[in-house]
């Protein structure tokens, strides 16, 4: 292993072009690599939903909860299952032991689904299967808050939800703290009576609408071509005119019978933004995009749709930003920056008064290099920076710094007894080549075992040995 330090001091040109080489590749790697406020880890847990309106808790436990913890008990690798019936509602938690296959498991996780729910009784809503994921809670909130009208602001939200997730690193733009519109029918009994059309006939008229009736396909000479019955209602007055009965020359439509107006659903949820009303879009990012990037394009998506409203609109709705991760993700990579220099700074004072000028240069540039090839290495095995990576790479200093400086005092001792500066330096890195090595590993092992740590700490902690290896 010392022949690498001969072969080094005799290719010096080489080397110190590789050097050059590494740092600009890792420039260009810090730039580029995605920046997370925590490491995004996958959680091996699952979530299973059954809402039934107007059940009650006791119900809900005996009906949907013990039918579900039966056929999901025996799945491979259950870990723990926690269970919640309450009102209008069942739920169930799995957790799988690390090391899951996550597309195997949700596909037996939806066997097991299908088989309880042929037992559950009728009127349970279908059940929903959702992940636990870091990387899908949102990034940035968009508000629009005004007083304007609600289907005016629904109409702004969600011409601005379809640019803002045209954006590639966006996955989603969920619409929070608006109604979904609705046609609203209100039957009149005394219509329905004048009319002599009873409520069975009305109901079978409706059902049997707001159909796509494929008929199937008709081939002639110049081709073949599909065939359809359409009668999918497309539009208010379609509702308005859906003939429901004849009474001798008169056909008798719904609109006869009702009151048809277009409203909103019922409200579920609000949310509000500086005390005020407010429609929010929360954007998710996709995996391995730059939290920083992400959250800057889509400030200047939403700029650039807000120049091109018209000039009332702009008066009246006020947008604005909350829960921006990108400043706490971009003060970490500040602190991150001003550490380093102020680690430079301080070992190259410390260095100077006691080794000397070329002491202390030698020392302080082997921080950012030592750094710089370590991004690297984070980019091609596709580690993003979050906390626990900048925290690795501040403790490493210490490691650095120790190994550098007894390299150079040896060398400047061998100097000023007479050796020439390069094999002063080559006779150090060969002197001085295991201890280093012994004393780089004593510390490495003793962050080493946090590699092996189980669940979802060890998950998260893992990245700090990691980034120190790497160093």
């Amino acid at each position: 292993m010392v022949g690498i330090v001969d072969w080094a001091a005799s290719r010096a040109r080489m080397v110190i072009a590789f050097i050059v080489l590494s740092l600009l590749a890792g420039g260009y790697a810090y730039f580029g690599l995605p920046k997370e406020g925590e490491p995004d880890i996958e959680i091996p847990a699952l979530f299973v939903s059954v809402p039934f309106p107007g059940i009650s808790a006791e119900d809900s436990e005996r009906l949907l909860v013990k039918p579900m913890e039966t056929e999901l008990s025996d799945l491979d690798g259950l870990k723990k299952m926690s269970a919640t019936a309450a009102e209008g509602y069942a739920g169930l938690a799995l957790e799988f032991e690390f090391g899951w296959d996550k597309t195997k498991v949700i596909a037996d996780v939806r066997d097991a689904m299908s088989t309880a729910e042929t037992k559950f009784p009728d009127g349970a809503d279908k059940y929903s299967i959702n992940e636990i994921n870091f990387s899908e809670f949102p990034i940035i909130i968009v508000n629009l808050t005004g007083a304007v009208p609600e289907r005016t602001m629904a109409k702004i939200a969600k011409d601005l939800q379809e640019k803002v997730e045209a954006i590639d690193a966006v996955m989603e733009a969920g619409i929070a703290g608006n109604r979904d519109e609705m046609v609203e029918v209100v039957i009149d009994p005394l219509r329905l009576e004048a009319y002599n059309v009873t409520a069975g006939e009305l109901i079978s008229v409706v059902q049997n609408n707001n159909l796509l009736i494929a008929a199937g396909e008709i081939e002639t000479p110049q081709g073949k071509f599909s065939v359809k019955i359409p009668s999918s209602f497309d539009k208010v007055q379609d509702i308005y005119s859906l003939p429901v009965k004849v009474n001798g020359t008169r056909v008798v439509t719904l609109g006869d019978l009702a009151q048809i107006r277009l409203t909103f659903e019922d409200r579920l949820g609000t949310a509000r933004f500086n005390g005020e009303p407010t429609v929010a879009l929360q954007v998710v990012k996709r995996k391995g995009f730059n939290l920083i990037g992400t959250a800057a394009e889509v400030k200047r998506v939403v700029e650039q749709s807000y120049e091109a409203w018209p000039p009332e609109v702009k008066a009246s709705v006020h947008v604005g930003t909350s829960n921006d991760q990108s400043r706490v993700v971009g003060s970490m990579v500040s602190q991150l920056e001003g550490s380093v220099l102020t680690a430079i700074a301080l070992v190259m004072i410390v260095v100077l008064a006691a080794l000397g000028t070329r002491a202390a240069l030698l020392v302080g540039f082997a921080i950012p290099t030592s750094f710089l090839l370590t991004f690297v290495l984070l980019a091609i095995m596709g580690v993003s920076v979050s906390n626990i990576v900048m925290f690795g790479l501040i403790l490493a200093v210490g490691m650095l710094v120790d190994g550098a400086i007894v390299v150079v005092e040896y060398a400047d001792k061998r100097i000023s007894e007479g050796v020439g500066p390069m094999s002063a330096y080559t006779e150090a890195a060969k002197r001085m080549f295991w201890p280093v090595v012994s004393s780089t590993a004593t510390t490495l092992c003793a962050f080493l075992p946090m590699l092996f740590w189980p669940g979802v700490p060890g998950e998260f902690m893992g990245m700090l040995p990691v980034t120190l290896l790497k160093l």
